[in-house]
């Protein structure tokens, strides 16, 4: 990280001239993932990469190191949302007391940052993604400055990952050119079409409560100054490159964006009212570390969701998804064939190992102690159902998650924002439940809890006293063992 006195002025502004493709270099990137599984995306990172992660104060996002020649592995990673290049950190940076007087030094900071490496790495995930067909991705457009500047002032932007905490909500850049500007910049175009002119957008996401400014502000002076050293042109829609300015209390950190929209988006092409982001999924799934043949099983499914992510990345398990709605289980049913109909098209003949099915969740077709792993969305009772009637479904479901499960082995993972009528329901299971792990997440600004539970050795119509003299003491330390190498 660095102090506002390390950053190095620029010679100038860089340009695909100036680019080293064939160079391997260092960078930092960073990700936005799901609140709450930070660890989990650093799990991840570590063991599909192999770098170490820094977990960022700043709840949701992560960095960590990776040569270029690597780049295309940050694309394959299943818990992140957004990715960008680190152009600078600081942390500790002194913002002023007097709102001018920091919006007058972000808008010098701009031309001392160091581009140089940010840039390159951009144009070549735009690379990436046409060679290899990723769906989001940085743009190849060329980076060459405007010959003349455009009469341009840049308003606020729009945050690209909101974390919990943060404080500004999202805005946007506003670009105002002038006639003169743009017939100047319109006939730079005919004389030299070689030349195209670079589209942009700051994006600022603040959080704290001690800064003078807004995000807007930010956004517009120091966007305002990055136009300038560019000679780009301010395009909140159709822009090529997204600046990014991610303030936290008293860290910056500036980047540059290398996904167009969040990766989280992509399994689903039928959309419910809860839809879960695939990023989530991933995370809720590898807390109950799936294994080769178990059953796992959605039994509301909704739009298919963890099922469908689980069907990709965790292959080797077997997948039941079911619902009591129709238009749910259709849903389902419409995002496994788009999928399918994806991979057909890429030459893949495999099919997906799920299977869908309509029913009463509290009546559930399937044999007793014949699921590995029960994992799903209950019903929060906001935009589904309701918190009166959760104390009813909660203990319901809850009994009948236990009948299927596998006693002593079988696991749980069950999201939720109602706490209070769930943890009361898991308290009069008769210890057919065990709770062994909470992961507090925020889903679409609520705070939920993701549990993991541990199926008990106990039977129905059992007491806990009989479970206990039924299986004998060494058994009971085994499972003790057992719970301690989930948590």
């Amino acid at each position: 990280m660095s102090s506002q006195e390390d950053v190095a002025a620029e010679p100038g502004p860089a340009t695909e001239d100036d680019a080293t493709t064939g160079d391997v270099i260092t960078v930092t990137i960073g990700a936005t993932v799901p609140t709450g599984f930070e660890h989990t995306a650093a799990e991840e990172v570590k063991e599909k990469i192999g770098v170490d992660v820094r977990i960022s104060k700043d709840r949701g996002r992560i960095y960590f190191p990776i040569t270029t020649d690597k780049l295309f592995q940050v694309h394959l990673l299943r818990s992140v949302d957004n990715l960008f290049v680190v152009v600078e950190e600081f942390d500790n940076y002194q913002f002023k007391e007097s709102k001018e007087e920091t919006l007058m030094e972000l808008q010098q900071l701009a031309s001392k940052l160091p581009w140089t490496n940010a840039l390159e790495v951009w144009k070549l995930n735009g690379t990436l993604k046409k060679k290899k067909g990723f769906r989001r991705g940085g743009n190849s457009t060329k980076v060459k400055p405007n010959s003349e500047a455009t009469d341009a002032t840049v308003a606020d932007s729009e945050q690209q990952e909101p974390s919990q905490e943060a404080s500004d909500a999202e805005s946007q850049m506003q670009a105002e050119s002038t006639p003169d500007a743009e017939a100047s910049t319109q006939d730079s175009e005919e004389t030299a079409p070689e030349a195209k002119l670079i589209k942009f957008r700051v994006t600022c996401n603040r959080a704290g409560d001690k800064h003078s400014f807004s995000s807007n502000e930010v956004a517009r002076d120091f966007g305002g100054a990055v136009q300038e050293f560019f000679q780009w042109k301010a395009d909140m829609t159709k822009f090529d490159i997204e600046v990014l300015v991610n303030i936290h209390n008293v860290e910056m950190v500036i980047g540059i964006a290398l996904t167009e929209e969040s990766l989280h988006r992509r399994n689903i092409s039928h959309f419910g009212p809860t839809t879960l982001r695939s990023t989530l999924c991933y995370g809720m799934l590898r807390l109950c570390k799936p294994q080769l043949s178990d059953i796992i099983f959605d039994p509301m499914c909704g739009t298919g969701a963890i099922p469908l992510e689980g069907a990709i990345e965790f292959n080797s398990s077997f997948y039941v998804a079911g619902d009591n709605n129709d238009m749910a289980v259709n849903r389902t049913v419409s995002n496994i064939c788009h999928i399918q109909k994806r991979r057909a098209d890429k030459g893949s003949a495999s099919g997906l190992p799920i299977d869908t099915v309509q029913w009463d969740l509290c009546n559930l077709p399937i044999r007793t102690g014949s699921v590995d792993i029960v994992i799903t969305d209950m019903p929060f009772g906001k935009r589904m159902g309701s918190r009166k009637k959760n104390w009813d479904l909660y203990p319901s479901c809850l009994r009948e998650m236990a009948r299927v499960c596998t006693p002593g082995s079988g696991k749980a993972v069950l999201l939720t924002q109602d706490k209070k009528c769930f943890a009361k329901a898991v308290s009069r299971m008769g210890g057919l439940w065990r709770k062994l792990h909470i992961v507090w997440v925020n889903v679409g600004g609520l705070h939920a809890g993701v549990y993991l539970l541990k199926r008990t050795a106990a039977l129905f119509g059992q007491t806990p006293e009989d479970v206990y003299e039924s299986r004998g003491t060494a058994n009971a330390k085994g499972d003790d063992k057992d719970d301690k190498e989930l948590s």
